[in-house]
């Protein structure tokens, strides 16, 4: 009787581990699959609600896994395939809706995507809910329409070569003198005079349609020539101050999207707060 209670005993022990065992491994799955649901619904609601083709391209931390390990995500070919391949399926006369947030990333894939935008025939729009640095605001360049979040911020432009700004080799190596810069500094500066025009190029021509080629020269000079530092933060106000079109009237949908964007999980978090209770004052 005992050997039998033992043995009992031992299978719902092992039960009970392989249970908390398929927890710990179905669990993360499930819950990015209810995320994905409940961001599905909110696109749905934006693309009726504004009539258009809703893109997102949301570079943000995510813990999704076993461990909750966060993945870094950046611009790259895969995005500039996925969101190719969505504007071509939205329909010709439409508007398209892109919400970007975003450090940036590879210069091909940016420019990819940017002249996808900018031939699609119906009004393009691109929403920034909180930063759309480097390749995003060369994207965001591409729309008829800026949309930022009062707050939110754009940045320069200007190409990086690893880990130096293009424009600043370009200056050390006219400060120094070319006849004392060694050769690897001559042709990083080479590539670096390459990369600038071929980028200030690109966006001249995606604004001179909407912006006049006056206009469009002088937004693609001061975004490329390096005159800020890379990260600079060019506000709402500072890029209405430049002449974009930008406006601040971010759909409600967004930043309730945005909040399906989990940052990675902490022991402790590093901002908390308790919304106003307006229920409680209203019946006062």
């Amino acid at each position: 009787m005992a050997d039998a209670s033992s043995a009992a005993s031992g299978f719902f022990g092992s039960l009970l581990w392989w249970l908390f065992f398929l927890y710990l491994l179905l669990w993360p799955q499930m819950k990015y699959k209810s995320l994905q649901m409940a961001r599905a619904r909110i696109l749905q609601q934006l693309s009726r609600k504004r009539s258009s083709t809703v893109i997102t391209m949301i570079h943000r931390q995510e813990s999704i896994g076993l461990f909750g390990i966060p993945f870094y995500r950046f611009i790259s070919m895969e995005d500039s395939e996925e969101i190719l391949r969505a504007i071509r399926m939205a329909p010709k006369d439409k508007p398209i809706d892109l919400i970007i947030h975003t450090p940036g990333g590879l210069v091909l894939a940016a420019t990819q995507i940017a002249k996808a935008l900018k031939d699609h025939p119906a009004e393009t729009r691109v929403i920034v809910p909180h930063y759309a640095m480097s390749g995003g605001t060369l994207i965001a360049l591409a729309a008829d329409k800026i949309i930022m979040d009062p707050h939110a911020v754009l940045g320069p432009v200007d190409p990086q070569l690893g880990q130096y700004p293009g424009p600043s080799i370009v200056r050390a190596v006219e400060k120094k003198g070319v006849e004392k810069v060694d050769d690897q500094t001559l042709i990083l500066a080479d590539v670096a005079e390459k990369a600038i025009k071929q980028v200030r190029d690109f966006v001249y021509n995606l604004l001179k349609d909407r912006y006049g080629e006056e206009k469009a020269r002088e937004l693609a000079q001061i975004l490329t020539e390096g005159r800020w530092t890379h990260d600079y933060p060019i506000t709402y106000e500072h890029a209405k101050e430049l002449g974009l079109h930008v406006s601040t009237d971010v759909p409600e949908e967004v930043y309730a999207l945005m909040e399906l964007y989990k940052q990675p999980m902490r022991q402790r978090g590093t901002v908390e707060f308790i919304p106003y209770p307006q229920k409680a004052e209203n019946s006062k």
